[in-house]
């Protein structure tokens, strides 16, 4: 199914959600590292030669992105074995995946046929590649995940409200880890509607809770520590935990957030755009990848993500922070 964010705010008697595993599908970067910049512009993801294969047969181009993403993040994550089989509990592993152009092409290339040939001209092997929430279908399906599973379309903040979702998830008890997977197709029909060349870009991160990260002796990267979606940034950020007290020394920013004036001035900012192009529904997921960077490198103070904001109907905003030892 597919989903909007509301407002949410962080919770401090609720079980700490930490980041485990990060996984790139994104051409000229190698690594989460990079994403703090200058971009090495080369090498990392070849979709050349990632997204061709047996298994990507019959998979639109975002599926199969996302797919490369969430095999490496899950890898990190160590819940994979040598087989690159899924080894964590997948009764209750979430998968939320955050996108906004998605499987477009496949749905476009349906109404045509239809137009053309009416629906006796449609593949059977096609038709379920139109469904909205095929990519996070993909996903499960790929490591026999069962627990919840649902689609976040919803504009610029939709990274950052995908990954609230999951960790709402984990918090309620409703799923004990998820992979959240941001991601956007190249291809001609995404160009179309976006009016400029698009950009491949898929970023999984696995969330779990600290507890169960400790039980596994896995080293968490980041913890989620506050999230909120307002009208403003200026009201997101307070309600995200922002405070005078919580020095923010990175600010992950989009185009609204960059000419934000005396918001945060003194804060180190990136706009990823700016460097990569067009992200969408993968922004706020990438975002939390760079975050993680930065939190595990010597530099010190929290992270803060933000999307949206005047031209948009809402702004989002997510503090990360050092997860607790």
């Amino acid at each position: 199914m597919s989903g909007t964010s509301t407002a949410r705010t962080s919770n401090p008697s609720a079980r700490e959600v930490v980041v485990t595993g990060i996984g790139l599908a994104l051409p000229g970067v190698a690594t989460y590292g990079d994403l703090l910049g200058p971009l090495p512009g080369e090498g990392g993801f070849d979709p050349a030669t990632g997204l061709s294969g047996r298994e990507m047969r019959h998979k639109d181009r975002a599926s199969r992105l996302a797919l490369r993403a969430a095999d490496s993040a899950l890898h990190d994550a160590g819940l994979t074995d040598a087989n690159a089989t899924f080894t964590g509990v997948a009764d209750s592993t979430a998968v939320v995946v955050s996108t906004n152009l998605g499987n477009v092409d496949s749905v476009c290339e349906a109404t045509d046929t239809i137009a053309r040939a009416g629906v006796r001209g449609l593949s059977p092997l096609g038709l379920p590649q139109t469904s909205s929430n095929v990519i996070a279908g993909w996903v499960a399906i790929r490591y026999g995940l069962r627990g919840p599973n649902l689609t976040v379309c919803n504009g610029v903040t939709s990274g950052l409200d995908a990954l609230a979702w999951a960790r709402n998830l984990i918090v309620a008890g409703r799923a004990e880890a998820a992979v959240v997977v941001g991601v956007e197709p190249a291809n001609d029909v995404a160009t179309k509607l976006l009016g400029q060349q698009s950009t491949d870009a898929a970023v999984a991160i696995v969330l779990e809770p600290a507890d169960a990260a400790a039980s596994r002796g896995t080293r968490p990267r980041a913890t989620i520590a506050g999230y909120a979606r307002t009208r403003d940034l200026t009201a997101a950020l307070p309600s995200a935990g922002v405070t005078e007290e919580k020095t923010v020394a990175l600010w992950l920013v989009d185009e609204a957030g960059a000419g934000s004036g005396q918001l945060l001035a003194a804060t180190r900012r990136i706009d990823l755009e700016a460097q990569l192009g067009p992200l969408s529904g993968a922004l706020g997921v990438l975002q939390c990848a760079a975050a993680a960077a930065h939190l595990e490198s010597d530099a010190t103070g929290n992270v803060l993500a933000t999307a949206g904001g005047p031209r948009h109907d809402a702004a989002a905003a997510l503090l990360l922070t050092v997860p607790s030892q």
